[in-house]
């Protein structure tokens, strides 16, 4: 029965998770009243776009037949708006599948814009994907990971972004966060444990020094919070109080908190599998196993940070390479130098997660038996 009611509530509390994400967004614009829904592209006429290279500015209109809501089936034209920038605009063919944002009064849609591409489709597919995966692999564990997974997010998405648009202090939200995330991920795995506390504290220890790292050399580089996508956006939706520097912060930190939480897992998971197949084993020769499983997971993990911070940006080193830009001027560069700043601090903050997880797990794992030890 045990092992039945395990699965169960981790499933329940899934479905619950997800059941709330979907009943708080209904896909209605509650300030704008327009109901996003899915439409088939049936026609386009492109006669008010004007193309300059690989850009297109103007105003494209698109015909489209309703597939969901009280409007199935009814057919409506929208204007999709391109501004030339290849990143933000797209352009519609027929047959495809897009979001529309339609307004609806007496049941019949009255204005109607075309938005994306529709992509939940697939997005959900190789979510599933993922789930299968997961779950055949790691069972269980794949099971508890998933919560995780889901928990993260919603945390996230309704407590975390939600406190920064408020006004909330970033750092402070940050630190409750990332608290909240790492108990949460860290139990889910490894359950109540002794693996649970030497992995959750060292996490949090490795967090704490990397942002203060953070607050001291951010201030010395002259970095601004103006540097992470869709901040200057931010701002002219009429957040103009925020602290965007601070926020700047919380997302570095953030960033190196998953890569954090892995390094102290596994220091502190080895650390429990050395002590268990070999119970005789003394505390300083218990840590120096973990030290040495450290500085071979940190070899990697640091270069990992690297190439996913290299990857958000590849286009921009592109451009360097194309103008041949001198790399003193690219390192002062103030996009440049905050994923510098990123990807220095995190490494920093994973490499002492290492050996300070090791320590913890070096007392608290051998804790009871070199008591023991000391009273006989």
């Amino acid at each position: 029965m045990k092992k039945f009611a395990s699965p169960v509530f981790f499933i329940l509390m899934i479905v619950g998770l997800v059941g709330l994400l979907k009943y708080e967004d209904p896909g209605t614009d509650i300030k704008t009243g327009l109901h996003e829904l899915r439409a088939t592209v049936t026609a386009v006429n492109n006669d008010a776009l004007v193309e300059m290279g690989t850009a297109r500015i103007g105003g494209q209109h698109v015909t489209a037949i309703l597939q969901e809501g009280e409007v199935k089936g009814q057919t409506v034209t929208g204007v999709n708006q391109l501004t030339g920038q290849p990143e933000m605009d797209e352009l519609f063919h027929p047959g495809d599948t897009i979001l529309m944002a339609v307004r609806i009064v007496d049941g019949k849609p009255t204005q109607a814009r075309a938005v994306h591409q529709f992509r939940q489709g697939w997005e959900l597919t190789l979510f599933g994907l993922f789930i299968i995966i997961l779950l055949i692999y790691a069972r269980l564990i794949g099971l508890k990971a998933l919560f995780s997974f889901i928990t993260s997010f919603y945390i996230i998405w309704k407590f975390f972004i939600p406190g920064l648009l408020g006004g909330g202090n970033p750092i402070l939200l940050t630190v409750v966060t990332l608290t909240l995330l790492t108990v949460v991920i860290i139990t889910c795995v490894a359950g109540l444990s002794r693996v649970t506390v030497v992995a959750t504290m060292g996490t949090l220890c490795g967090l704490l020094l990397a942002l203060s790292l953070t607050l001291f050399f951010g201030e010395k580089l002259k970095l601004a919070g103006m540097t992470a996508p869709f901040a200057s956006m931010l701002v002219f939706s009429g957040y103009y109080t925020l602290d965007l520097l601070d926020i700047f912060y919380a997302s570095v930190i953030l960033g190196a908190s998953g890569a954090a939480m892995d390094i102290a897992m596994d220091v502190a998971a080895s650390m429990n599998e050395v002590l268990a197949k070999k119970p005789d084993i003394s505390r300083n020769e218990l840590i120096k196993s973990g030290f040495n499983v450290g500085r071979m997971v940190t070899g990697t993990m640091t270069t990992t940070l690297l190439l996913a911070y290299s990857g958000g940006y590849l286009t921009m080193l592109m451009v360097f390479m194309a103008k041949a830009t001198s790399f003193t001027r690219m390192l002062n560069f103030k996009l440049v130098a905050a994923e510098i700043f990123r990807t220095l601090v995190g490494s920093v903050g994973l490499v002492l997660v290492a050996p300070i997880t090791a320590i913890l797990a070096g007392f608290i794992l051998c804790g009871v038996k070199e008591l023991n030890k000391s009273r006989n």
